[in-house]
């Protein structure tokens, strides 16, 4: 049997070779790739240290020029050669386009990595945010520090219901206020407005 594929794969031209190299080793690494993701074991922990200025691949996120980018790149590149190899006929034809499919490949994986990795952002309030930004009274504030009382504030596109304080007089429920500075990390300070 490996004699068999041997005398196939020596059998064709070397372009084919090429195209059924990229596009078996780009599977095969892809197909790796996508066991370990699953299995909860990403890139992300394999540690790996590349010092120097010349390093393509730094930061956080995946850039166009990671490894994972280009298996998939080899996936599309080896593939699309592989299947248009006896429709085109002009070797420079098929391999500029077999370039092009790579390329959109790597862009459209990049393209998902940054959505999902878009979603793992912590989106939990930081209360210094409040400050300078109005609220309504949810629960009535007493007068002069002598007791806290709730305000809801919509921040970043999510209402948050915090405890306040007042230096002034009484504020009632349903009126508005702005946050004027931070007691502590939990207590705001309104004025009414």
């Amino acid at each position: 049997m490996i004699q068999t594929v041997t005398d196939w794969f020596s059998a064709m031209p070397v372009l084919a070779q090429v195209f059924w190299t990229c596009a078996l080793l780009g599977s095969l690494i892809f197909l790796v790739q996508l066991v370990l993701t699953l299995l909860g074991m990403d890139a992300s922990d394999v540690e790996v240290d590349f010092d120097g200025s010349d390093t393509l691949d730094n930061g956080g996120g995946m850039s166009l020029f990671s490894v994972r980018a280009f298996v998939n790149f080899l996936v599309g590149f080896g593939w699309t050669g592989v299947s248009f190899f006896h429709t085109v006929g002009n070797p420079v034809l098929l391999v500029l386009i077999s370039f092009a499919v790579g390329v959109f490949f790597a862009w459209i994986v990049l393209l998902l990595w940054n959505c999902i990795k878009g979603l793992e952002q912590n989106r939990s309030l930081s209360v210094s945010e409040c400050v300078g930004k109005n609220a309504s009274v949810y629960l009535r504030i007493p007068a002069a520090r002598q007791g806290k009382g709730k305000v809801q504030i919509s921040i970043r596109g999510s209402v948050h219901e915090l405890e306040a304080m007042t230096d002034g007089e009484m504020i009632p429920t349903g009126r508005q206020v702005q946050v004027v500075e931070l007691i502590n990390e939990s207590i705001l300070l309104v004025k009414a407005l």
